[in-house]
């Protein structure tokens, strides 16, 4: 254990310190409260003792400003007669350990410097837990033991509270939201707002105002002055998601907002300052989006500063038992039903599925099991009702294509042929064409495809 001794009164640090030695401590040693920080910032201090009167920096302004940074070890105050009254109102009011009366006497140390670095170990412990219940919260259905996950909380731990741009990367249905609503949670931006853009649902001519925001007048339509999603992020943290789907040009302009965090308002001439954490998300291979010009290369590594990829569901099947135990447990709640947990066999089964849909499609699987059954222990007939997904296979796509169709005609006659093939299954059909849902249900709408007319297109 290492103390630090802090007296503008070399004989008085000299006494402290060799009482301390006789006990087994380290001492180290600073005369004011400017010394004792770089004797902090170097050296890690069990606890520490300081005079309250010294020059340059005194006391009591070492304690407030070490606790307004959170650094604040366990501390006992020196008091000399007189000065008793000083000594209690610091204890009480700066949350210091306890005082130690001058001449200190060798019990006196022994005792408040034991008691004080169990209280230190002790909020130490506490103040971990709740940082550990704070993410397990927000981190909600993002459970597992795998090496890849627990990699991933190790990261999370870490950029949470930084305020770097993070790009999150991963198949559709892996849980990017979830991580980057995970970082906001555990952020000092936490009580802040978190708004969430999907770039693919947007069209390429709103999207600037989307972002931007735009003056009254600015463009037909523009009626009145409206914000953008920058500006209703404000202090908080924005989360721009399926990022390689943003038209280039755009791209330009966001990556004007990440260098200098200024931007103007379509129509504006009054330029902004950005108060936000910037977000991304792809499903996209990263290096392939740069080949095909989806992604600008400078953006990438703008964004990149901080990459978490997350691993498809088929890759972290030991995952299997700990997530549908938190999934059941929610859905529980959510529909009032009494399942308890997996058998054998429906842990075999469900280890035996592809999960192209990954979580997404996992979650849907164990929320209809818990409806049908309502009670009791899962078994694999409880899965049996929900069709295997059937191997795709070449020649056997069901397209209906040839030269001469349009790219949109061609792209129509893929979704319309992927539908069939999940039975109308939109999750899992936005899975398989590797976009996500809310794309998928975008272009539904963009091609005005109906349920009927898929229907009649088995």
């Amino acid at each position: 254990m290492r103390l630090l001794v802090i007296d503008d009164d070399a004989s008085e640090r000299q006494h402290v310190k060799m009482l301390a030695n006789g006990f087994g401590y380290d001492v180290s040693e600073a005369a004011n409260g400017l010394e004792a920080i770089k004797v902090l910032n170097s050296e890690p201090i069990s606890v520490m003792i300081t005079d309250l009167r010294m020059p340059q920096m005194d006391g009591l302004e070492l304690i407030r400003h070490l606790k307004a940074d959170g650094v604040l070890p366990p501390t006992l105050v020196l008091t000399a007669y007189g000065s008793m009254e000083l000594a209690v109102a610091t204890v009480h009011e700066l949350g210091v350990f306890w005082f130690l009366e001058k001449p200190v006497d060798a019990q006196s140390l022994q005792l408040l410097v034991e008691r004080a670095s169990t209280h230190g170990r002790l909020q130490s412990e506490v103040h971990e837990l709740r940082r550990e219940l704070t993410m397990r919260g927000a981190l909600g259905e993002m459970v597992g033991q795998s090496a890849r996950m627990r990699n991933i909380f190790a990261m999370l731990r870490q950029v949470a509270p930084t305020t770097a741009p993070v790009l999150i990367t991963g198949e559709s249905g892996t849980g990017k939201e979830l991580v980057a609503r995970a970082i906001h949670s555990l952020s000092k931006r936490s009580a802040e707002p978190f708004v969430a853009v999907n770039c693919a649902a947007l069209p390429e001519t709103l999207i600037e105002s989307e972002l931007f925001g735009h003056e009254k007048g600015s463009f037909t339509g523009a009626v009145e002055r409206r914000i953008g999603c920058l500006e209703m992020a404000e202090c908080g943290t924005l989360f721009l998601d399926e990022i390689a789907e943003m038209p280039v040009a755009m791209q330009a302009k966001l990556l004007r907002v990440l260098e200098d965090f200024k931007y103007r308002r379509i129509g504006g001439k009054q330029e902004l300052k950005a108060d936000v954490r910037i977000l991304a998300a792809t499903n996209r291979d990263p290096q392939k989006a740069i080949a095909q010009g989806k992604l600008r290369e400078d953006l990438f590594y703008r964004l990149g500063v901080f990459h978490i990829e997350l691993p498809p569901l088929r890759e972290r099947l030991e995952d299997l038992p700990f997530l549908a135990a938190a999934l059941i447990e929610r859905l529980n709640l959510k529909h009032g039903t009494k399942v308890v947990d997996l058998d054998s066999s429906a842990l075999a089964e469900l280890k035996s599925r592809p999960w192209e849909g990954n979580v997404r499609e996992f979650r849907n699987a164990l929320e209809r099991a818990v409806i049908l059954a309502g009670q009791g222990t899962l078994t694999a007939e409880d899965f049996k009702v929900m069709p295997r997904p059937v191997p795709r296979r070449s020649g056997d796509s069901g397209l209906d294509v040839g030269v001469g169709m349009t790219i949109d005609e061609t792209e129509q006659a893929l979704i319309r042929a992927t539908l069939v093939h999940t039975g109308n299954n939109k999750t899992r059909a936005a899975s398989v064409l590797g976009i996500s849902a809310r794309t998928l249900h975008a272009k539904l709408k963009q091609y005005r495809l109906e349920s009927a007319e898929l229907a009649t297109a088995e």
